[in-house]
């Protein structure tokens, strides 16, 4: 499977919260990569878990991808991210509880392929629109 499918069958199951078939998209030793928080998780099932913090977060986000390219085993996708924050957000300085605020942020995905698995991706979020958008920093 190309690259640019398995990005985007990776963002479709995470919009579904179709656990098994977003995990099926994963390597074993995948790593994700959140820039606008400086996480880093390594392995399929800490993958799952901090996709499962967002969907707890935002229980009905949703990315829309606008923009998709892709080159050789690289592909990389544009996305708007759309949600309600109804549920606790894990931040680096604590727990943000749900706020009821909706949310629309942008953020771009950069994945790595191999053998129809991704084997690393790399997130760049708009993360001060978001956490402003909720009321967690000065609008």
């Amino acid at each position: 499977m190309e690259a640019a499918a398995v990005a985007n069958e990776f963002i479709e199951a995470f919009n579904d919260a179709d656990w098994e078939r977003f995990s099926a998209t994963c390597a074993a030793d995948v790593v994700y990569e959140e820039k606008g928080s400086n996480r880093t998780v390594k392995g399929r099932d800490a993958v799952l878990e901090a996709a499962k913090g967002w969907k707890t977060a935002f229980p009905d986000i949703r990315g829309k991808i606008f923009n998709s390219t892709a080159q050789g085993t690289t592909a990389a996708l544009e996305i708007t991210w759309m949600a309600t924050h109804n549920g606790p957000l894990e931040l680096p300085t604590g727990t943000l509880p749900a706020t009821g605020k909706a949310v629309e942020f942008d953020g771009v995905q950069i994945f790595m392929v191999e053998g129809g698995k991704v084997i690393h991706m790399r997130h760049y979020l708009d993360l001060m629109t978001m956490l402003t958008q909720v009321g967690a920093m000065p609008g």
